[in-house]
Formats: C-alpha cells, structure tokens, sequence
C-alpha cells in the first residue's frame, strides 16, 4: 500500500474535547502504523467565529497529547484557489445560483412533506432566466450557490462500514457558497484534500451521507479519491448523547483535572474496538496495536470512570524520573505514595501529611497507648520497625485488629487509610513518628 497521507482538521472556534480528539488519534496512529504522514489542516474558513487563540489551543491540545504533524496549514490562507474551483463547476454546469430566502425554503420543504414528499431541494432554480436572475438582484436578493448532484448512486468501500451505496436522488443539492459568498466545509474541504493528496478520510460516521456528495465533488475536480473510514460516534457511558457535556470533557478541563495524555489516548483509541482497554505507555505503542478491523460498529461508550481508573494505573506504573519535576519528595516517597494516588495532583495531600509539620488525630482513649508506641521506637526506623512497634504493642495491651493499628495510622497520618505503614513509618523518621505519637505538632 502507498504510504498514506491523512489529515485532521479542526475549526478553532473551541478547544479541542475527547470526540474529535479519538478522531485525530485514528488518523494519527493509522499514519504511524503505516510509516505515512499526519497533516493538521486549520478549517478556519469562518473568520467571524475563528481566533488565534483557539488555534494555538488546538495545537496545544495536541502536542500536550504527544501528537506532532508533518504539515499544517490554514484555509483562510487558500481562498483563490477554492475561487478557481467554483469556477471550473460553474463552467461545468454542477454550481448554480439559488435565490430562495430562509424561509422560502422552510415553506418548500413543509409543503414537500405535507404532500408526502421527502424535503428535497426541488431546483426550481435551474429553470430561472436571465431575467428572473436580475430581478432577484435587483431587489438585493445575493445568490447562494449549490452543487448539482447527478441522481444516481454514489458507492464506495469504507473500511469501517464495508461496501456503501446512497442514492443522491434522495439528497438536496449541497449548498456550497453562501448568499455571503463565504464557503461552507465541502467545497474547501475537498479542493484541500485533492491539493495534499489526502490517501484517506478518516472521520466520524456522522459524515457517511455527506461523503456521497463529497465523492461526486471530487469526480468534478480532479481524478484524485480518497479512501473513506467512517468510525462510530462516542457516547456516554449511559449510551446518550455527550454533546451537552463535551466542554467538561475538553483536554484543557482534563488537563486542569490532573488527567494524564496518555491516559486520555490510551481510553479513546481503545474503546468501541475488540481491543481491552488497557494503559499503553506511547502513541507508537497504540499505533502498533491498530487496525481498522477492530472498530466495531456500535457507538464506543465512553466513561469517565474508566480515564480515572486508567490515569491511576498509569501513575501507578510510572518511574519517579517522569514525574520529578512535577511532584514534591524523592524517589522513595513518589515510590511509596504513588499506588494511593488516582492524579498527580494527589500527590500534594500526601506530600503535607509526610513532609510538613502536623498533629495526627489521637482519640482520649488512645493518649497512653500512643505514648507508649512512642517511648517504644528506635531511633532509627528500618522497614521491619512498624512490624516490631505492633507485636510489641498487641503483647503489652491485649489490643489486636483495628483497635490496634488505626490509633496508630491516625496518630501519625491524621488518615485512616493509605500507603503500608511499614513505609510510611520509614519516610517519617524516628523524630517525627515520635512526636507525633505523643501528640506533638512535626
């Protein structure tokens, strides 16, 4: 196969949340798993909603992910070359103008429906003459302009979805220019897919029925196809909708959350294939695992419970050099707190109960039993002295189970659960443990 050559291509009107992020990521891992290239294409053609900051956002996103691109560039920056193209399809015959207001059209397609017709554009505009055109002008009327589809059959191999076929008949004319001359996605998105030679469209499968007017705007330009995968939509993990909530899911809250990258990419390339969902520690390990014959079909399910839960293990697997920089304590301590943590930033609370001064909880009942755990410790603490301080402590009180070692846990933690205690004992020292236990601030 030639090397394939896929693009992403967002519009900076937001950041970017973990829907079109899966989408990216399929396109980034098809690319590396195919030795080919990503290219970042900037869908920025609606200047009045699109911002600089959005767009340095999105290449943030991204890179925050671990994903990089061999090109990148903006649609704002190609217009004339989508003029050319709306040239050559009115020369054709495949781009006319259309006069109808909003609301003419709502009134055709209510009137389509009411006499059991589906609501399609009737292309009542193909029948104007020079005459009517003007005389729409002339009362400010500005055209917009809709390709001419052929009404018959367009068919394609998805490698998603297998063999499709949708009858165009059944589709209105795409409206590709605006009455503002501005251009909608598909005109500009196609002449950019043809300029880089885009192997494969990736995207989601709310994109199938588009992509049969988008094949027969390809044929009208140029001899140059891409393959079509048309991946299944997320969902929540209760199977609705996530488009009310997609601001919350966006990798900037993630990132503010304490959410690891790949954490995020491990859950979004895995879920909705025959793949477990499991912690891989590079997008060249995703990538190397990918193929298109593991999408299944049903929606893929995601579920913020599960990024806690992956975020965890990831930290939990994580050497202290990874984290140095980020983390208060030495490699003992990260070694120690990191299988109590579920984010990064959890690491602080455990950071303030070892490395700052504190006084532990100690119950009236527990006073003399603490003292006594107190006078008990050596002045060196060593792994096995937690063990030791709780023989001792269970011979010379009676006491055993909880009532035992949680007065303890609570004396020198102020938590009652956490990290063993025969390391916790270890990082706090002999001086501290002692203080604490007696019920001193250390």
């Amino acid at each position: 196969m030639t090397k394939p050559i896929v693009r992403f291509a967002p519009s900076p009107t937001g950041r970017l949340h973990v829907g079109n992020v899966r989408t990216a990521l399929m396109n980034v891992l098809f690319a590396q798993a195919e030795e080919g290239m990503f290219i970042l294409r900037i869908d920025d053609t609606d200047v009045e909603r699109s911002t600089a900051e959005y767009e340095q956002g999105i290449k943030d996103d991204l890179t925050w992910l671990g994903v990089s691109w061999g090109k990148t560039f903006k649609q704002s920056e190609r217009f004339d070359m989508y003029d050319a193209a709306a040239d050559k399809l009115r020369a054709a015959g495949l781009l006319y103008p259309c006069y109808e207001t909003a609301d003419e059209l709502d009134r055709q397609r209510k009137l389509q429906r009411v006499a059991g017709k589906p609501p399609v554009y009737n292309r009542a505009a193909l029948e104007l003459t020079d005459d009517q055109k003007a005389a729409y002008e002339a009362e400010g009327r500005t055209p917009h302009w809709r390709f001419k589809l052929s009404g018959g059959t367009v068919t394609w191999t998805d490698m998603v979805r297998g063999e499709q076929s949708i009858d165009v008949s059944s589709l209105s004319d795409p409206v590709l220019i605006r009455g503002d001359g501005s251009y909608l996605y598909t005109l500009p998105s196609v002449v950019d897919d043809i300029e880089a030679e885009i192997t494969h469209v990736i995207r989601g499968e709310d994109h199938v029925t588009n992509s049969a007017a988008q094949i027969e705007v390809f044929q009208a330009l140029s001899t140059h196809l891409p393959t079509f995968a048309h991946t299944p939509l997320l969902v929540g993990a209760d199977g609705k909708s996530l488009s009310k909530r997609l601001g919350s899911l966006s990798m900037l809250e993630l990132r503010d959350q304490g959410i690891e990258p790949m954490a995020v990419a491990s859950l979004l390339s895995k879920i909705g294939t025959s793949d477990a969902v499991e912690i891989r520690h590079s997008l060249q390990a995703l990538a190397s695992e990918f193929s298109f014959t593991k999408i299944g079909r049903a929606p893929a399910r995601f579920d913020e419970k599960d990024l806690i839960a992956l975020n965890a293990k990831l930290l939990h697997e994580t050497p202290y050099a990874e984290v140095a920089d980020r983390i208060p304590g030495d490699a003992a301590f990260w070694n120690i707190v990191r299988a109590n943590i579920e984010k990064i930033s959890d690491v602080e609370a455990w950071a303030d109960i070892v490395l700052k001064p504190m006084a532990g909880e100690i119950a009236a009942e527990d006073v003399d039993f603490c003292k006594s755990a107190a006078s008990f410790l050596p002045d060196t603490i060593l792994p096995e002295t937690w063990s030791e301080l709780v023989g001792h402590l269970k011979t010379e009180t009676g006491r055993k189970g909880k009532g035992l070692f949680m007065p303890l846990r609570l004396a020198l933690t102020a938590q009652g659960h956490g990290p063993s205690m025969d390391d916790m004992l270890v990082l706090l020292g002999a001086e501290k443990a002692k203080a604490r236990l007696s019920g001193d601030v250390a």
